[in-house]
């Protein structure tokens, strides 16, 4: 080892036996503070402060610097005030550009973030633009945190005090906070003292999560400190809390109580522990500086580590143990009168790995030597390699900012250093390790430290830290052309392995102003051949790693500069390299030597390994002596050769092993120390304490006090006392009062002279020696008491504390006063109340010298003491007891009684934290039995008991058992007279046992009608003997019975094949085991035997049924959701040849399904169940083993039954009561799955049953029940119900038909009921106009339509929508209110257009349209020919054309063609439909017209062909209208345009055969067609018109003229 080591390692507690136990270094120091014997107070205050901070060198020298500067603060007494101004106002010059300096700084790194992000890299964690700042604020002020935070997605914020979160609804009005745009804040109203704390700010996104701090200071304007004092000045430090320390002549005493222990974690767990400071005086304004550190080295807040102090309690939180956090903590308050410190190790376990077997992870990830485009990553190796040797490690790295992990080597390494190359300059990384074995991987260690890969100039240049994310820009210098860079220098190997060799060089001193980059080149030794390594990319940085060398090879080495330029010269090569490792694993550690620490820890030493090279340091491991199973007692490498091992088994004997760590490996273990009991090292006692007078005469004094607070880990084997007198107040010197030691703590010192002064000194001895002297004691004047009443009672002890109560023993009083002590009282208070706060604890006075106090509460600590009396009256009271915390100790355990089976009585008491010198102590009513009469003590281990001899009344009392050596672990059994006679009767059921028996004798069948007779004992051995007895007679195994006797579960049985009339009487069965014997009997006599033999026979016939196909459950049935009844059967033991046979009243069902048995079950499904499926329903199952039948009845009861099933299904199917208004009134229906007419329902109307009316009705409409409420009134209101009937309690729904929803629903109605009125009087053009109307100019056209209106719509013509008036061109009429008629007499072609009719009246209005055709006349040429073209338009013309065509030919309008007689299809234009325009609230759709085919154009006939002259110039009309649209004011229209068109049809058959009869030409067949589309016209009209013979017989003189012509 070199030559200094850690502080910790030196002085400390947990390094140095010396001070293994916290009450030895107490007492000492306490000691020697004290006594006038030692040195000075100042050398003792130099020497105190040695020993409790144990520094290093390097601290001491520290520490001594903050001493003088203290020192010279306490040289502060005149120009304070100048000074203080001075000073603040330098220092506010200096905070305030600090903070510019700060936000300058900020808002750089906010521009540049944002420059660098891209919206590939939108989504990151949450980043502080700007973080709050910390205050100083008056009392009574408000103060505002501010922060901004970037981040997507946007984080959640949340703020924290002293890392508890604030909840501004917990304390409205106190705390406000806001956030807008990014920006957050806290604003604390009204701050006081208790606002003096450290805050937090942490943001969280899915990406991550980050925090700030900010520390808020509030002052006081009037404190503890006079007002004509300077202000005080503020000391800040590097870390922790900035806590205002007192400069002028004010010291404080500093001490750490509650401290934590050795404490334990495990991987990934979070670990916290502190201590409780307590600083004299206690100054508000003033508080301590807190400092933590590990290893020696201080702590800063980060997300591993949290520090927190409270104002009284100083906590660290390791958030995520790793590894790395193992180590000595040590807590340090700092003061301006000095520090304290308090250090304990924290040792962190492995976490589970995912794979067994697998390694534990490395730790300790570093990252060194970064430049450009390479950085070298070190780690140390986990102590636990899971059984199988470590093959190596892989190295990953992860980009700041980003969360993919890459990784860096494709095989493991050995070394535990590692370059990694190929990073992008300018971006940050972070590294991560994980160790692999042939079982596995391990978990990845916890990631290094992010490092920027940059130049490191640059990275001085711009700070050591590095970004979070994004690329840092380096900017260089315009280059100069032409300049080629020169030979790098200084080329060496820093560093050989057999995985890969470093090479590192200086750049050349003349590269110019551009940047260079390089190329490396090997070569074999011995050789002339160079190959360039890097052929495609040189590298930025002046390090490179090569891998992939042979190991064994020697290889010489040397580097090229390149730039834009070209390739310079080459470097000198290096030396010839042999690819190897140049660093040996280390030497296993020499010799292992343990000693004895505590009870749980033992102290390891060893020899350092010989000639190690790169030490890391050392692993221990340690193993049960015999077992050779070893755990790692650190896994975190320690440095020094001693090492103090926790967590051990006390009285467990171990041995130990070291392994020696470096980056090459670790070496073999050393040899095995000897094996050492865990068991605390023995040292001498502390001393005691507490030193009072009981007694006083003329020459001697009763002393007494109390036991040393450590004994030294053995006995206390007697105390030693020395007296001094005091003359003067200056004490003489000390005598000892007796040579040999007395055990009890109480002596009398005689010799004293009367009326002198004396003080006592008293030392504890034990087999370690004799500890040191006690304090002296107070001043005690020797002189006789004469006073009468007792004096104090002493030797006060607590016993058998529990969290409620607790027992207090105490001795009499030594001087008894002028008469015998005859009682005592017992006081009680809490350890921290005021003196007067004392209380009585009983009333009356107790003979007794113990008594047990209860209604204590829960973790309070008291004190106790005692007063005597006599009949003079109450003595002085005792010394108090120590404090003690009412609280039940984790592994306390009671005095237990136990009957054994012998019946004897002992009462036994378990400890289960014993040490090797732990006694067991028994007492009756608390005085101890050293040797009971009546009592006989055994004790064996942790274990002890007192056994009764013969329990009787005089051992009726308390027994109480302590043990010795421990933490107070004692039990006390009262014993009573009640608990002594049931003890006793235990006891003589013992000692004459009856075996216990669980069930009592019984009887049941097995299959085959068998009898099987059984009982079970609750416990017998197996040498119990069984007799079975039938109407007193033993029997025996044979052919009729067969015995059985399970012994491992003590079930006895006895099977019988069948009852006989013989077999009637009684059984038993007789039980022995050793002493233990039973009987259990059962009477099988008259109709229980009778009853059993029945049974027994029907069992074996069903057994006998069951060997051929039979039914497991018989025919039944159920009924499905949707209605269905399912009849089923569950049937077994089927073959294939099995047939099942369905019959309904004695007649086979046929099945058209294949029954398939291999699911057992039959089913027969009836769909729509009636009265005619009633019956008796009947499956035969046969096959050649048997025959089995299952019938159901489902005829009147049974029929019944399943249809209230069925009904019952109906009806939970039903959904709940709905309310539809109509035009006729209300209407209450609910919807079924299915309806059943056997269905019976029921209608109520508050609650009563409605009685069916004209206009309350009700009935089904397929699945929907109604009721329906005409012209509903006030009456009908109510709560309405359906009740179906399900032959049980039925089921109901109801509606309230009442207050808003009878309103709104009596609403609806009456819009309805006036909807409808208006629907059937509205005015409306019922039929009769066609679409299209194409006729002959000059011909008379006369039109008809029906008009429908109540009342009488009004009647308006209108063409190309103007009104027309009534003349001798246009005939326009109305008749009966129900025709209007429209002529045109004589047409010509200015009569083409739109026409329009438009009826109205009050209910609303409607227009009926047609478009006018007129065509040329042309002449005759004495044949009209009717020809169709290819598109089936009728066409009217010559038979031979006219060449010359005439120019009026031209049609007026956009008619197919001219002279055609057309039929335009209503969908193909929309202008001449029926257009309705009624009254809003009755509004209907218009009119739908269907339509024919257009007539056709013959192919010898073109649109311009002129008409014949001959052509006969009466009216022709022809009409391609279909008006046969139905009309729901007028239904009997319809049935008379279905028997006009009847009449039609027969009409013109009747004019064809006449035709054909009479031979008539083509001119007689065209003029039945005219007849047949004249009729077919009049009868698109709903109401006959008169005019319309008159129409066909025009139409047909006309053809017949023509015909004559």
């Amino acid at each position: 080892m070199s030559g200094s080591i850690p502080f910790y390692q030196k002085h400390h507690r947990h390094y140095d036996r010396g001070y293994r136990s916290r009450e030895t270094e107490s007492a000492i120091s306490q000691y020697q503070q004290s006594s006038s014997t030692y040195s000075s107070h100042s050398s003792k205050s130099t020497k105190g402060h040695e020993f409790q901070s144990g520094l290093s060198d390097t601290e001491e020298a520290r520490a001594k610097e903050s001493a003088g500067y203290l020192a010279r603060c306490d040289l502060f007494a005149s120009g304070v005030e100048s000074e203080r101004i001075e000073h603040k106002s330098h220092r506010t010059v200096m905070r305030e550009s600090a903070e510019r300096i700060s936000l300058s700084k900020r808002i750089h790194e906010n521009e540049e973030y944002h420059k660098r992000l891209n919206e590939d890299s939108l989504m990151h964690t949450p980043e502080f633009v700007i973080k709050p700042r910390s205050h100083t604020v008056w009392e009574k002020q408000c103060v505002r945190l501010h922060c901004t935070i970037s981040g997507w997605p946007e984080p959640r914020v949340v703020w924290y005090k002293n890392n508890v979160s604030i909840d501004p609804m917990a304390k409205p009005g106190k705390y406000k906070v806001e956030s807008s745009y990014s920006v957050h804040s806290l604003e604390i109203n009204k701050c006081d003292f208790d606002d003096t704390a450290q805050y937090r700010v942490s943001a969280m996104n899915s990406k991550g999560e980050t925090s700030a701090f900010a520390s808020v200071v509030v002052k006081r304007f009037k404190g503890d400190v006079d007002d004509s004092l300077p202000s005080p000045r503020l000391q800040s430090r590097k870390f922790g809390f900035k806590a205002p320390c007192l400069e002028y002549g004010v010291k404080f005493e500093t001490h750490i109580v509650e401290k934590f222990g050795v404490s334990f974690g495990r991987e990934g767990e979070t670990l916290s522990f502190g201590c409780s400071v307590i600083i004299y005086p206690s100054l508000q304004r003033f508080q301590p500086e807190i400092e933590w550190y590990r290893d020696d080295k201080l702590l800063v807040q980060s997300k591993w580590v949290q520090m927190h102090w409270s104002g009284d309690r100083a906590t660290l939180t390791l958030s995520h143990l790793n590894k790395e956090d193992e180590g000595l903590y040590t807590l340090r308050v700092i003061t301006k009168s000095g520090f304290e410190t308090h250090s304990a190790y924290v040792f962190v376990r492995d976490a589970d790995a995912e794979v067994a077997g697998a390694p534990g992870a490395p730790l300790d990830v570093q990252s060194l030597d970064a430049n450009k485009d390479y950085v070298i990553v070190t780690w140390k190796q986990p102590a636990v390699d899971g059984g199988s040797p470590i093959l190596g490690y892989f190295v990953d790295r992860c980009e700041v900012g980003m969360t993919h992990w890459f990784q860096c080597n494709d095989t493991p390494v050995k070394f535990a250093r590692f370059p990694v190359t190929g990073l992008v300059e300018g971006r940050s990384y972070v590294f991560r390790v994980r160790a692999v074995n042939k079982a596995g991987m391990s978990h990845p260690s916890r990631v290094s430290e992010p490092v920027a890969a940059m130049d490191p100039a640059d990275r001085t240049r711009k700070g050591t830290s590095a970004p979070w994310t994004g690329q840092i820009i380096v900017t260089e210098e315009e280059p100069v052309e032409g300049v080629v860079p020169g030979r790098p220098r200084d080329l060496s190997v820093i560093e050989a392995t057999k995985n890969y060799v470093v090479l590192s060089w200086k750049p050349p001193g003349d590269k110019g102003h551009e940047g260079v980059m390089y190329y490396v080149e090997k070569c074999v030794s011995g050789t002339d051949s160079w190959q360039r390594v890097n052929t495609e990319i040189p590298v930025k940085s002046p390090r490179f790693a090569l891998f992939d060398l042979a190991e064994g090879k020697s290889y010489r080495f040397r580097v090229r500069c390149c730039n834009s330029a070209g390739v310079g010269e080459p470097s000198e090569p290096t030396e010839a390299t042999t690819v190897g490792d140049k660093l040996d694993i280390p030497s296993a550690p020499g010799r292992v030597v343990p000693t004895r620490n505590t009870d749980t820890s033992v102290v390891v030493s060893w020899e350092a390994s010989r000639a190690a090279k790169e030490l890391v340091g050392y692993y221990i491991e340690s193993s049960i002596a015999g077992r050779n199973t070893w755990e790692p007692c650190n896994n975190k490498p320690v440095k020094g050769t001693r090492f103090i091992c926790h967590g051990l088994t006390t009285e467990e004997s171990y041995v130990f092993r070291v392994r020696a760590v470096n980056a090459a490996g670790i070496s073999d273990f050393s040899q095995e120390s000897e094996a050492i009991k865990v068991k605390a090292a023995i040292a001498s006692p502390t001393p005691p304490y507490g030193i009072t007078v009981l007694e006083c005469v003329r020459d001697s004094m009763v002393l007494a006090w109390k036991q040393p607070t450590f004994i030294g880990g053995a006995d206390i084997t007697g105390y030693f006392i020395d007296y001094r007198e005091v003359i003067g107040g200056v004490p003489g010197k000390w005598h000892e009062a007796n040579i040999k030691s007395v055990s009890e703590r109480a002596y009398r010192v005689s010799e004293l002279k009367e009326n002198m002064l004396y003080q006592f000194q008293v030392r504890a001895a034990n087999m370690a020696g004799v500890g040191i002297p006690s304090l002296p004691s107070e001043t005690f004047k020797c002189e006789e008491w004469t006073i009468a009443v007792p004096g104090p009672p002493h030797d006060l002890q607590v016993q058998e504390v529990r969290k409620d109560s607790l027992v207090l023993l105490w001795k009499a009083p030594v001087y008894q006063g002028r008469d015998p002590v005859n009682g005592y009282y017992i006081d009680i208070k809490e350890a921290e109340a005021d003196f007067e706060m004392w209380r009585g604890v009983n009333e009356k006075a107790t003979n007794k010298t113990f008594m047990k106090i209860k209604d204590l509460k829960e973790g309070e600590s008291y004190v106790f003491r005692v007063r005597a009396q006599n009949k003079a009256g109450v003595g002085k009271a005792s010394d108090p007891t120590e404090p003690v915390e009412a609280v039940t100790k984790p592994g306390t355990a009671e005095i237990v009684v136990n009957v054994d089976d012998d019946g004897v009585i002992s009462l036994n008491f378990e400890c289960s934290n014993l040490t090797a010198d732990s006694k067991f102590v028994w007492s009756k009513n608390y005085k101890e039995m050293t040797e009971p009469e009546r009592m006989t003590l055994e004790t064996k281990g942790s274990k002890s008991k007192a056994i009764f001899k013969t329990p009787s009344e005089e051992d009726l009392g308390i027994y109480s058992c302590f043990v010795t050596h421990t933490d107070g672990a004692s039990a006390s059994y009262t014993l009573s007279e009640e608990t002594l006679k049931e003890l006793l009767k235990i006891s003589h059921d013992h000692k004459f046992p009856i075996i216990p028996l669980k069930t009592e004798l019984a009887v049941e069948l097995l299959e085959k009608g068998r009898v099987r007779f059984w009982l079970q004992a609750e416990k017998i051995s197996a040498n119990g003997k069984i007799e079975y007895v039938f109407n007193d007679n033993v029997i025996h195994q044979g052919e009729k019975y067969k015995m059985n006797f399970d012994k491992n579960t003590g079930v006895i049985e006895m099977f019988m094949e069948s009852l006989g009339k013989e077999d009637e009487g009684t059984f038993t069965f007789q039980l022995q085991d050793g002493k233990a014997t039973n009987q259990s009997s059962l009477v099988l006599i008259g109709d229980v035997f009778k009853q059993l033999q029945k049974e027994s026979e029907f069992q074996k016939k069903e057994w006998i049924r069951k060997q051929g196909p039979h039914f497991v459950e018989y025919l039944g049935y159920e009924v499905t959701p949707e209605c269905c009844v399912r009849l089923k059967c569950k049937v077994a033991n089927m073959k294939k040849d099995s047939v099942a046979l369905w019959y309904k009243d004695g007649r086979e069902i046929k099945v058209n399904e294949k029954l398939d048995f291999s699911e057992g079950v039959l089913t027969l499904e009836i769909t729509q169940i009636s009265k005619k499926d009633a019956g008796i329903y009947e499956v035969v199952l046969k096959d050649d083993r048997g025959k089995d039948t299952s019938t159901l009845n489902l005829t009147d009861q049974g029929f019944k039954d399943l249809m209230n099933q069925v009904f019952s299904v109906i009806a939970n199917s039903s959904t709940q009561l709905k309310i539809q208004s109509t035009e006729e009134g209300i209407r209450l229906y609910t919807f079924v799955n299915y309806y059943n007419d056997e269905l019976h329902v029921t209608w109520h109307h508050k609650d009563a049953a409605i009685a069916f009316t004209e206009r309350i009705k009700s009935g089904v409409v397929g699945e929907q029940l109604w009721l329906q409420i005409s012209e509903p009134t006030e009456k009908d209101k109510g709560k309405y119900a359906i009740e179906f009937f399900d032959g049980k309690g039925g089921l109901r729904r109801t509606v309230e038909l009442a207050g808003q929803a009878f309103d709104d629903a009596f609403a609806e109605f009456q819009r309805l009921k006036a909807a409808a009125i208006a629907e059937r009087n509205r005015a409306r053009v019922a039929g009769g106009l066609p679409d299209v109307v194409t006729i002959q100019e000059g011909k008379s056209l006369n039109l008809t339509c029906n008009i429908w209106g109540d009342p009488v719509p009004e009647v308006t013509w209108l063409k190309n929508e103007r009104e027309m008036v009534s003349n001798d061109h246009y005939i326009l009429k109305f008749e009966s209110g129900k025709f209007a008629s429209f002529t045109i007499t004589c047409v010509n072609t200015s009569d083409s257009g739109k026409y329009s009719i438009l009826v109205k009246n009050k209910y609303g209005t409607e227009s009926g349209d047609f478009t006018l055709n007129v065509i040329e006349s042309m002449g005759d040429f004495g044949v009209v020919s009717y020809l169709a073209d290819a598109d089936g338009n009728v066409i009217i013309g010559p038979t031979t054309p006219v060449p010359t065509p005439s120019p009026r030919s031209v049609p007026t309008t956009p008619s197919p063609s001219a002279p055609t007689l057309t039929s335009t299809p209503a969908n193909t234009n929309p202008q001449n439909k029926t257009r309705a325009t009624p009254t809003p609230k009755n509004q209907t759709p218009s009119t739908e017209r269907s339509s024919t085919p257009p007539a056709q154009i013959p192919k010898n006939q073109t649109p311009g062909s002129p008409t014949p002259e001959n052509q006969t110039s009466e009216t022709l009309i022809l009409s391609t209208s279909n008006t046969s649209t139905p009309q729901p004011s007028t239904p009997t229209s319809d049935e008379k345009s279905a028997n006009t068109s009847m009449d039609n049809e027969k009409i013109t058959a009747m004019l064809k055969d006449s035709v054909d009869n009479l031979g008539l030409s083509t001119l007689e067949t065209e003029l039945v067609d005219a007849m047949h589309l004249t009729e077919h016209e009049a009868t698109t009209s709903s109401e006959p018109d008169e005019s319309t013979p008159a129409l066909e017989t025009e139409n047909l003189e006309n053809v017949c003229e023509t015909k004559d012509d």
